[in-house]
C-alpha cells in the first residue's frame, strides 16, 4: 500500500458502514470504500499512511524545560481514514502547537489536544466530516465550526494496545474532535475502550517517552503539576 499516490479522495459518512466489516486486505477495503454512495462529500488524505512527529517538553517553558521528547506517530488512513485525516489536518494547521497534555494517568494514557481551552473541555474537528455536535446533518445547518465532530470508526479492528493513539470523546457517539490520547509501552490492552473509542495509529518512535510522561506527578484531577507541552506537531507523508 505504500505505493499509493498522495492526494485527496472523496469520502462520505456512508464509509462508516464499510469500516464495520473486517477487511480481507487493504486493496479490498479501498475497493469497497470507492463503491460507497456519498451522502456527504468532503476531501480527505489519499495515502495509506502518514506520520506526525510531536516535539514535547516537560516544564514551564521550552527554555526552562526539565526534559524534551520526540514522538512519531504513523496514522492509519485505511482503517481509520476520517480520524487519521483529522489528526493530520490539525497538525498541518498548527492547532497542536503549544498545547498541553492536560490529563495523565499512570498505567493508562496521556491525553491532550484541547487547543481551544487547554483543560479538556474544548476542541473540535479540523474540518467538516458530516457531523455537528454528534449528529449527522448538512454543514449549512451546523451553527459553528466549534461543533464539528469526527464520525466514530471504532469498529475498525484496531485495539487499544501499547503504543497506539486513540480519539478522546464524550460518552455519546460521534463526538470526537481534536483531543486524543496515547497509550504507553507498559500496558497490554485497554479492552474496555475497544469498539468505543477509535484507534487510528501507532507510535513508531519514542513510545518509551510516553511511558515516562505517564508517570509524571499529577494533582487530584490528573493534571500534571509541571506542564507537559507539545511544542510542535509536524505532519509528513
Amino acid at each position: 500500500m505504500s505505493g499509493l499516490d498522495n492526494g485527496k479522495r472523496m469520502f462520505g459518512v456512508g464509509l462508516l458502514t464499510v469500516l464495520m466489516m473486517s477487511a480481507a486486505g487493504c486493496t479490498e477495503l479501498m475497493n469497497e470504500v470507492n463503491n460507497v454512495l456519498e451522502e456527504y462529500d468532503f476531501d480527505i488524505y489519499l495515502g495509506a499512511t502518514s506520520n506526525v512527529t510531536l516535539e514535547i517538553y516537560h516544564g514551564e517553558s521550552l527554555t526552562t524545560a526539565t526534559a524534551n521528547y520526540t514522538i512519531t506517530i504513523e496514522l492509519d488512513h485505511i482503517l481509520a481514514p476520517l480520524h487519521a485525516d483529522n489528526f493530520r489536518t490539525h497538525a498541518l494547521d498548527g492547532n497542536y502547537n503549544n498545547v498541553t497534555f492536560h490529563r495523565i494517568i499512570d498505567d493508562f494514557m496521556i491525553q491532550g489536544g484541547d487547543f481551544t481551552n487547554g483543560d479538556g473541555t474544548g476542541g473540535h474537528a479540523a474540518k467538516w466530516y458530516g457531523i455537528c455536535d454528534g449528529d449527522i446533518m448538512n454543514q449549512s445547518d451546523c451553527p459553528s465550526q466549534v461543533y464539528y465532530n469526527v464520525p466514530d470508526e471504532a469498529n475498525n479492528g484496531l485495539e487499544h494496545t501499547s503504543c497506539t493513539i486513540s480519539m478522546a470523546k464524550t460518552s455519546m457517539p460521534n463526538t470526537g474532535g481534536s483531543q486524543f490520547f496515547l497509550m504507553p509501552d507498559d500496558i497490554t490492552q485497554h479492552t474496555w475502550l475497544d469498539g468505543k473509542h477509535t484507534v487510528f495509529g501507532t507510535i513508531t518512535s519514542g513510545c518509551e517517552h510516553v511511558t515516562t510522561l505517564s508517570e509524571v506527578a499529577v494533582d487530584d484531577y490528573d493534571r500534571p503539576f509541571l506542564p507537559v507541552v507539545i511544542h510542535s506537531a509536524t505532519a509528513s507523508d
